[in-house]
């Protein structure tokens, strides 16, 4: 007995969803370029009519996963995808776990700290705390950068297995996806494991240091990183010892509970 909506031929194509595949063209297309497009664009790059794309953008529009770029015609994916992609279970569970810890490091030692997972092979900052003290570094959630050029992908994939980062780098540029099996990158993952942590230099904003913990869930791998920047400032300096102690006993707490749910 076959379900009675199921086409007899098994002719898969009777499924078919124009408007929804459309629709889903066009928001795969703005996360790939990472940049805002117009109507015009999108429908060239797409190979549809201008008409078309239209009618789909200003449903996508009314929904709230287009937003368009002030004073231009050129559209941006809001952030709606972001906040579905973190109320699914898993985002919802690793948030509730751990932000509280965060809020609590920030409060005792005033610094901002920002809890980091990986998709797409981009990082993306899920949550974030701002601390109290007169000049700290905070970022949108959202915010992200390819996983091989920040030092929270970097350690996120150090805490992998090959199997597993080669899935988490499947998105990923060619280029990319042959680093990652680069002496070079074998050597930084393998000390930063050593380490069990990661200082450096952000790689994206000048006069901060990066100080990343792994967040590690029952499977023995990183579900996540949470990052302290600590700014260097005239006449005041870090104890970024102390950051990195208070840290990585918030990672290693928010761990102990992720493996016990």
């Amino acid at each position: 007995m076959t379900d009675a909506s199921e086409p007899e031929n098994g002719d898969k194509s009777a499924y078919a969803a124009p408007a929804l595949e459309k629709g889903l063209d066009i928001l795969e297309l703005l996360a790939e370029v990472g940049e805002p497009l117009s109507t015009r664009a999108i429908a060239e790059r797409l190979q549809r009519s201008k008409s078309e794309i239209f009618r789909m953008v200003f449903v996508l529009q009314q929904r709230g996963y287009l937003v368009r770029e002030a004073g231009t015609e050129r559209l941006a994916l809001s952030r709606r995808l972001f906040d579905l992609g973190i109320r699914t279970p898993g985002g919802r569970q690793l948030t509730s776990v751990v932000l509280p810890l965060m809020e609590r490091f920030s409060e005792e030692s005033g610094q901002a700290a920002h809890l980091v997972v990986l998709s797409r092979a981009q990082t993306v900052v899920i949550a974030t705390t701002s601390g109290h003290l007169d000049a700290t570094l905070t970022v949108r959630p959202g915010y992200g950068r390819p996983a091989l050029e920040a030092n929270s992908g970097l350690l996120i994939l150090a805490f992998q297995s090959e199997a597993s980062r080669h899935a988490l780098m499947r998105d990923a540029g060619p280029t990319e996806r042959e680093q990652i099996d680069s002496r070079e990158l074998r050597n930084l993952f393998a000390a930063i494991r050593l380490q069990g942590h990661r200082i450096a230099p952000s790689r994206d904003i000048i006069a901060v240091t990066d100080i990343v913990c792994p967040v590690i869930g029952h499977a023995g791998h990183a579900d996540a990183a949470i990052l302290v920047p600590s700014l260097q400032r005239h006449r005041s300096v870090s104890d970024e010892h102390a950051i990195l102690v208070a840290l990585k006993a918030i990672c290693s707490e928010a761990g102990a509970q992720l493996s016990t749910r």
